[in-house]
């Protein structure tokens, strides 16, 4: 009997509204500054590897006949590789610089909460 009341009141609380505390708000912020540049580093950085990993089979492997290709694709290989080399190495100065950008925007809003939060306690 006592199980059977404590699932119904998780269930019930699973679909009761939550207040927002003022910790939940400041994760929800910290999270929406983070956000865009883990998304962008993440996308950006996989299409570079991507690029470089053609480069690499194009060096590698014979796939260039089987595309079609005429003559050595070793230099036209070795160009696409140091693309996508580029591109992943530069992948973290650009994310930073999209963090610190959006660390900026926000700063006033997060430190206006966080001290909220702390003269609270």
């Amino acid at each position: 009997m006592r199980n059977e009341q404590q699932m119904a009141e998780r269930i019930s609380a699973q679909y009761t509204k939550k207040e927002l505390t003022g910790l939940d708000r400041l994760r929800a912020l910290d999270s929406k500054v983070k956000r865009v540049a883990n998304i962008f580093s993440y996308i950006f950085g996989g299409i570079g590897a991507l690029i470089m990993g053609a480069g690499m089979s194009l060096v590698m492997t014979d796939i260039w006949a089987e595309i079609g290709m005429s003559g050595d694709p070793m230099a036209l290989g070795i160009i696409i590789g140091l693309l996508g080399l580029l591109m992943a190495g530069i992948n973290y100065p650009i994310h930073k610089l999209i963090l610190n950008e959006r660390k900026k925007k926000y700063a006033q809003e997060i430190l206006k909460l966080s001290e909220e939060i702390t003269n609270k306690n």
